[in-house]
């Protein structure tokens, strides 16, 4: 399917991403506090499911679950009144105590789904002897740190009335800083990737022998990460599965995530929805058959088309995501980067800045597919194909939301074309492509700005024009 070049870097990529889990970090409670009500993953797929004029079952309202009061209302606070899919069928076997393994997508609702069976299950048992600093009773892992910070600044807002304590455990910010959170106050819930937990568990700052309720969120891009291994040993920490409750979300449902689904839980329930059509319904598709020689042209004047307002352009390593950044900075636009190099207090102001839309463009590899939720967001540009079809599915999931017709306009070039088959099997429709108008391919003109997103392994390489590239207690019975 690909050179061995390009997988290598490739593998390269993805334990570098892996290693950098473990650098210095702090708890993600002052970004969950910087994210406004209006912005919260639960309360926008709740909004769009209400708003959705095509209901294909009867809505199940939260109405139909013995829900604790402070949760309710917490839910109806956030406006929530009918289910999604995901959260009508696997709730009524969650909040009863059975394993579930769910097949569902990002912007589904499970998040929701998940966060409201701990949440009620936390309140419904509450803990009536001496509690101990860091020693949660409930634990979900996530592969990245934006979809951590973003779960638990919703654990906050499903947690408004309850006093239930979150601690977030990611990569990026200061170590010590999130050990004074666990040591703050008992923990009732804590979110981290694997990396960074691992780290407290092998420390001893962590203890998760008294886990009673355990998420995996996204198994299949941790296994596609190769962070399964790090799973396992944090999954041997906790009680055995018969004295837990454990639920695994994938978007897909491959041998492999069955095999770890029945290792890890008891006897789980098979929960799945389908893929929602929001690419072929709520995105207008483009594909663009161009040399690499003229991407960048091609970028910048897509960039600077009137309705372009507000654009996250996708390439496949960070490399290239820095030289794009760069290029673009150097060429006058408004741009910020995203990629697994950035320290994550630069993450959270670059996506702040391009939230309140002081920045234009936003370039990223494809830790900024999944988790993220940016509204308003009018094009996704594929620099480069991913070499996974889902991820392109997740890419341009970052438009079209909310009601919204988005667009996202991909380029095939001579090195990555080949991937297009397997991501028109992905969507089950076919692309039609098409050469852009001469226009759109007008040389850039010169830089007129000094560099910006300069390289840490030394000084940048290569011409003014770039290339392209593709780029204590017992534990709970059950």
């Amino acid at each position: 399917m690909q050179s061995p070049t390009d997988h290598n870097e490739s593998t390269r990529e993805a334990q570098d991403e892996v290693s950098e889990l473990n650098v210095v970090q702090s708890d993600a409670l002052d970004a969950s506090e910087e994210q406004d009500d209006s912005e919260s993953t639960i309360a926008r797929e709740l909004a769009e499911n209400s708003s959705s004029e095509v209901v294909e079952e009867p809505k199940v309202s939260f109405d139909t679950f013995d829900l604790q009061k402070p949760l309710r209302e917490a839910i109806d606070t956030l406006g929530f009144e009918f289910c999604t899919p995901i959260q009508a069928q696997s709730l009524v076997h969650t909040l009863q105590g059975h394993d579930v393994t769910g097949k569902a997508q990002t912007g589904t609702g499970k998040t929701a789904a998940f966060l409201i069976t701990i949440i009620n299950d936390l309140l419904s048992n509450p803990i009536q002897e001496k509690r101990y600093l860091a020693e949660p009773r409930a634990l979900i892992v996530a592969p990245t740190r934006e979809l951590a910070i973003q779960i638990a600044s919703d654990a906050d807002l499903l947690n408004k009335y309850s006093g239930l304590h979150t601690v977030t455990l990611v990569g990026g910010e200061d170590y010590q800083k999130q050990t004074r959170a666990l040591d703050a106050r008992p923990v009732d819930i804590v979110v981290a990737t694997p990396g960074r937990l691992l780290d407290f568990v092998s420390n001893g700052n962590l203890h998760l022998g008294t886990i009673e309720l355990m998420v995996l969120d996204e198994a299949d891009r941790m296994l596609d990460m190769g962070f399964i291994p790090q799973v396992r040993q944090i999954v041997a920490r906790t009680p055995r599965k018969d004295c837990r409750q454990t639920l695994l979300f994938s978007a897909t449902y491959t041998p492999e995530i069955v095999e770890l689904s029945s290792r890890w839980a008891m006897d789980p329930i098979m929960v799945e929805v389908a893929p929602e059509r929001v690419a072929a319904d709520a995105v207008d598709q483009i594909v663009y058959l161009v040399t690499t020689a003229d991407k960048y042209n091609l970028l910048y004047n897509l960039i600077n088309e009137p309705k372009a307002e507000r654009i996250m352009v996708f390439s496949n390593r960070r490399d290239q995501v820095r030289k794009l950044a760069d290029n673009l900075h150097r060429n006058g636009i408004s741009v910020g980067m995203l990629s697994g190099e950035v320290a994550q207090n630069q993450r959270i102001r670059t996506l702040d800045n391009f939230k309140e839309g002081k920045l234009q463009v936003l370039v990223a590899t494809d830790v900024a597919g999944r988790g993220l939720h940016i509204d308003d967001v009018t094009h996704v540009i594929n620099y480069t194909l991913p070499e996974e079809p889902e991820d392109y599915v997740h890419r341009i999931g970052r438009t079209g939301r909310a009601g919204a017709i988005g667009t996202s306009i991909s380029f095939a070039c001579e090195e990555d074309s080949f991937l297009l088959p397997d991501i028109e099997e992905q969507l089950g429709m076919k692309l039609e492509c098409t050469h852009p108008e001469e226009r759109l391919l007008v040389k850039a003109p010169k830089y007129e700005r000094e560099t910006k997103f300069k390289a840490k392994d030394g000084p940048r390489t290569g011409g003014s024009r770039p290339s392209g590239g593709s780029g204590s207690r017992s534990p709970r019975g059950r």
